[in-house]
């Protein structure tokens, strides 16, 4: 006969995850909970932790993010128990997870916030590299001084960020879509960006307040090889600073964009041959096609959908994330998002019973505000981490809570090519379908502003340079207020918008 499950007063508040969504939730409940041990979870030697954190505006934030070795956690609460260990198995009839370190820990309320991992275009080929975390840009750093072509597959925030700072090598970008950063801009933004990325960079690097404690001091041996392929949070918008990007050729920018297309199949330099396909030189001119087969031998051909194939050094595969749910699903029957996420409702609650999640692992699947909508991204895996200590505390208390402010409103501030980057609300016209219209304005390398529109209300905007309307825009989305009599005049420089919407 089974032995009864423990009552669940016995246990803790466990959260899982070493990154911003895990340690902002074990962060909340410490100071919740004061005096209660808090156990946080996290196969990493190394936490992610807030720094610098500044409220922009209503929804907007600005923070820094530094890793830092988790005893300065423990400094800071000395309530949180840091246990630096994987997730083996969760036990959820049992309230309990056992960890790889071979103990067993019961809680009465867990959140999970395992992450996401890099999707790989395919796995076990020593010549693809996923970019996701500290340790992965450091590798990929020692192989770029090395190489003299490299071919980027992807068009997120890093491969965006990654073709922007690389130098002296050749590189090839293959993406999916029709114009770059598709998941942040539309043509006309990528557009704006696109004349940057071709003009010579200015010299002197701003030095970022980033600060970096990273794991090579630590016994490598103690973490297999497996391990450390999927250990490791998420790189932000910095990450490459204080990487040296260069290349083995001494020029600044060669870059070749394959639009529209996608990984067909990888060849090593063998199985080229075989094939007697031939391979094409890397195109001199925007203009002309290449068709020239190249002389040279390259490691590793791509052969793409579009028929072309190009060799190069190595292949750095940025093309998204994978929610990290595979130690939490057996033996717990999870309801999933399409995307793989553990599906959490408005108080961050999975499908089972005091089991919460926050950040890259879980989907939103509650009814969103209209100008809202979950994406994997630090600030939201802040606001999801921070708001689950709130529920979770509601819950053991017995309160109610309100659902949280932050997911009123889509609002994000990243950088991207030197650029200060404002997105607000559904700044894509996502799920609008054709009924919107667009207005913009653009003042070429220096400010890109575009509004989306529907029925005379704002919907959307995204702020490219310093354009001061962060404020007044977020207000005219959530206000829902009609617009139509201002008409063009929304836009124009020569009037000063904040006058009107004080």
């Amino acid at each position: 006969m089974e032995a009864a499950r423990p009552p669940s007063t016995t246990g803790k508040f466990v959260v899982v995850g070493g990154g911003i969504a895990g340690v902002t939730c074990a962060e909340q409940l410490a100071v919740h909970f004061p005096s209660e041990d808090i156990l946080l979870v996290t196969a990493s030697p190394v936490i992610k932790a807030v720094t610098n954190f500044k409220q922009v505006s209503k929804v907007l934030e600005e923070f820094d993010v530094e890793e830092q070795p988790s005893t300065m956690l423990e400094n800071r609460f000395p309530n949180i128990r840091v246990i630096e260990s994987g997730v083996k198995q969760l036990k959820s009839e049992e309230h309990c997870i056992l960890t790889e370190d071979g103990s067993q820990h019961v809680y009465k309320k867990l959140c999970l916030c395992a992450g996401a991992k890099p999707k790989l275009i395919c796995e076990g080929n020593p010549y693809v590299l996923g970019i996701r975390d500290t340790d992965s840009a450091q590798e990929f750093q020692k192989q770029l001084t090395k190489a003299k072509r490299i071919m980027i597959i992807g068009n997120g925030g890093i491969a965006l960020e990654l073709v922007y700072e690389i130098e002296g090598c050749e590189v090839i970008w293959v993406i999916k879509d029709k114009a770059i950063g598709n998941t942040f801009f539309d043509a006309g933004a990528a557009e704006f960006l696109t004349s940057k990325l071709i003009a010579e960079k200015p010299e002197a690097k701003i030095a970022q307040k980033r600060t970096r404690y990273t794991t090579e001091g630590r016994k490598k041996e103690a973490r297999t090889k497996a391990d450390a392929a999927h250990v490791g949070s998420a790189l932000g918008p910095d990450w490459h600073e204080g990487l040296n990007l260069k290349g083995t050729k001494e020029f600044s920018h060669k870059i070749h964009i394959e639009t529209m297309c996608e990984v067909k199949k990888i060849y090593l330099q063998e199985e080229l041959r075989i094939s007697k396909k031939k391979s094409l030189t890397f195109p001199r001119d925007r203009n002309t096609q290449s068709v020239s087969t190249d002389k040279e031998i390259w490691p590793v051909y791509v052969e793409l959908t579009n028929e072309k194939i190009y060799g190069c050094d190595f292949i750095v595969s940025a093309t998204g994330v994978t929610p990290n749910t595979e130690p939490f699903l057996c033996g717990n029957n999870f309801d999933l998002g399409e995307d793989g996420g553990l599906k959490v409702n408005d108080h961050m609650a999975t499908s089972l019973p005091d089991i919460y999640a926050a950040g890259d692992i879980c989907t939103a699947s509650w009814e969103p505000s209209p100008v809202w909508q979950q994406m994997r991204l630090w600030t939201q895996a802040r606001q999801m981490g921070w708001y689950a200590a709130k529920c979770m505390a509601a819950a053991s208390l017995g309160d109610s809570i309100d659902m949280d402010f932050s997911f009123e409103l889509f609002a994000h501030v990243t950088k991207f090519f030197n650029y200060k980057v404002v997105l607000l609300g559904k700044y894509n016209a996502q799920g609008l379908g054709s009924d919107h219209e667009l207005m913009l304005r653009c003042t070429r390398g220096q400010e890109y502003v575009k509004v989306v529109m529907q029925n005379g209300r704002m919907m959307g905007a995204v702020l490219i340079g310093e354009t001061d309307l962060e404020e007044t825009f977020e207000n005219l989305i959530l206000n829902q207020m009609n617009l139509s009599s201002y008409g063009e005049d929304l836009l124009d420089p020569d009037i000063d918008i904040e006058d009107y919407f004080d």
